[in-house]
């Protein structure tokens, strides 16, 4: 149980349940969520989840990369368009232990890939 997310609004639209995690038949990690769920917290400001799980396929037809996070259920895109949001956002995932984090005009990508090397990028 997530204290500020439903598991819906990390499904891909094209895959009902899919925000689940494993354990109960999604594609989401737990620890994954249980981190961003501290983040929410701590930041005290909305997460307003963009992009959860995608399918290969749906991945593909958002411009998504290959080998995305994502398709592992271990990232998510979160909504941001002000400062004061951006930094209460960001400063909260890298407190909770996030070190792949990547930061858009309107939007934050977080991730916990363990495959990929820790990096903190621009869009």
């Amino acid at each position: 149980m997530l204290k500020w997310f439903d598991f819906e609004e990390f499904d891909c639209p094209t895959l009902e349940g899919s925000g689940l995690p494993t354990s109960d038949g999604g594609k989401m990690c737990i620890d994954f969520l249980h981190k961003l769920d501290e983040a929410r917290e701590i930041a005290g400001v909305p997460f307003k989840i963009t992009s959860g799980y995608r399918t290969p396929k749906h991945n593909l037809d958002v411009g998504g990369r290959v080998g995305s996070s994502h398709i592992k259920g271990l990232a998510v895109d979160i909504a941001c368009t002000n400062s004061d949001h951006r930094q209460k956002i960001l400063t909260a995932l890298i407190k909770v232990g996030f070190r792949r984090i990547g930061v858009g005009k309107s939007f934050i990508h977080s991730d916990l890939d363990n495959d990929k090397p820790n990096a903190i990028w621009l869009y």
